[in-house]
């Protein structure tokens, strides 16, 4: 064991990606291979890819150019190494392997071969895998969170997407399995599991003939965790059994994540989303009505092909009515081998991104008037990290996803991976302040339940 190789692992793109990370960290450690933070140090840095947009591609290659130049030895894995497989293996000489999104549960494999001189390939043409709570996981995102994914792959075939090229068609876990794996990450202490696939709202259609969401909030109700969140829930997936079951389930917090892409049924239709165009302002109201103290985030593209000012404005104007919480807004990135690659009517950059720009100074006064709504209240939250320097604690309360969403700033005393009641006192466009709340806050401040923050 001891004549074995150290290896660094560096994880680009999204929690997908970094599940997939965590299974080969633990497949690795298990087989006694010593895994160094320390790029510089390691023999072999597995790169895990993403290919999702362009700029997410560029980060890929000069994560793998600079590795090169430091003449260490790559391992390719992820969506750029299922993407561009040859194309990799004949620009970087120095990626001793290349493993596709289907295959990394083969890593220890993958690196044995390649200690014995053989340059591998590892790619599936479909993926098929999905990982459970049996393999071994080596957990990367802090003490008191971590992600579980659901299913993997989808059966959309969205023209912008490029997903289920990469990662194959839905494929889902039990409900068994998912409570098993989470039963144990909250015998670990984790605080918060986020629940994740490409399209949630679907989640156990492949395996179970029909969705399969409700029970499995309903299951999760039952396993002794504080917080369950689910991210990329479809509109048209929160049926009324859904929205039942997180009014019922005490554990499930109220956050709504909701990929919306666009207003337009003009747009949606070319976006290969025409159901989504009929039903937007219609099931907006009823989810609101249902689930009034829901946080609601969604994501936009702005500059898709065709896309006219007409469309936009009503982008901005759809935005304005609704109000949502949390508003993430991307330019169209046209990729190969995707059918909005030869749309026409393609519009300049400079456009996309002037519409971008436009639609977030639309979004940030909602988003600060939502957050200075949580000024006087007392709220759970999550404790992640203290500021060395100042002591300063940093966190998240329920209205707040890891990374994509804003951090609860907090003065005071705590243990990290904590969950802690804080007054908020201020709050931005982005971000809260509060303090630890005291005996006497409480008794002033009626605290927030989940089902309410």
């Amino acid at each position: 064991m001891g004549n074995r190789p150290t290896i660094a692992v560096s994880h680009l793109g999204c929690e997908k990606n970094r599940i997939d990370t965590e299974h080969m960290l633990g497949l690795l450690v298990q087989a006694g291979y010593e895994v160094d933070g320390n790029e510089e140090l390691a023999d072999y840095v597995i790169v895990n890819t993403c290919s999702f947009i362009q700029d997410a591609r560029e980060e890929s290659v000069r994560t793998l150019v600079e590795l090169a130049e430091a003449d260490k030895k790559i391992v390719i894995t992820g969506c750029m190494a299922q993407h561009f497989q040859d194309e990799l293996l004949e620009e970087l000489p120095e990626a001793v392997a290349l493993v596709g999104t289907g295959d990394y549960h083969k890593i220890v494999d993958v690196v044995e071969r390649a200690e014995s001189g053989e340059r591998v390939k590892e790619v599936s043409a479909e993926p098929t895998y999905i990982a459970d709570e049996t393999i071994p996981r080596y957990r990367t995102t802090s003490e008191g969170v971590a992600y579980v994914r659901v299913a993997e792959g989808c059966d959309y075939r969205c023209a912008f997407c490029i997903i289920p090229h990469l990662r194959g068609n839905q494929r889902s876990r039990t409900i068994e399995s998912i409570v098993a794996e989470v039963t144990q990450l909250a015998s670990e202490g984790v605080q918060e599991v986020i629940l994740i696939s490409q399209i949630t709202t679907n989640y156990g259609v492949d395996i179970y003939g029909q969705p399969k969401l409700d029970e499995l909030i309903r299951a999760l109700g039952q396993v002794d965790i504080p917080w369950v969140r689910m991210h990329y829930a479809y509109p048209t997936g929160l049926t009324p059994k859904v929205i039942q079951a997180i009014q019922e389930t005490s554990n499930f917090i109220p956050y709504l994540d909701l990929p919306l892409q666009h207003s337009h049924p003009e747009v949606l239709r070319s976006m290969n989303r025409p159901w989504q165009g009929q039903v937007n302002d219609n099931i907006m109201e009823k989810l609101k009505a249902a689930l009034p103290n829901a946080v609601m985030r969604t994501t936009f593209i702005v500059g898709f092909p065709g896309e006219t000012n007409d469309h936009f404005q009503h982008l901005i104007e759809f935005v304005r009515r609704h109000e949502f919480d949390h508003v993430g807004v991307f330019t169209f990135s046209p990729e190969e081998g995707t059918p909005a690659f030869d749309l026409p009517n393609q519009l300049r950059q400079e456009v996309m991104e002037a519409r971008r720009d436009a639609l977030m100074q639309v979004q940030q006064p909602i988003s600060l008037k939502k957050n200075r709504a949580q000024i006087g209240r007392v709220v759970d939250v999550l404790i992640e990290q203290e500021n060395p320097a100042t002591g300063q604690l940093i966190g998240r309360s329920t209205r707040f996803a890891p990374d994509v969403d804003g951090l609860v700033y907090v003065e005071g005393a705590a243990s990290l991976g904590a969950l802690v009641p804080v007054l908020i006192e201020d709050a931005d466009v982005y971000d809260l302040y509060g303090k630890v709340a005291t005996a006497a806050d409480l008794m002033a401040h009626q605290p927030l339940a989940v089902a309410t923050t």
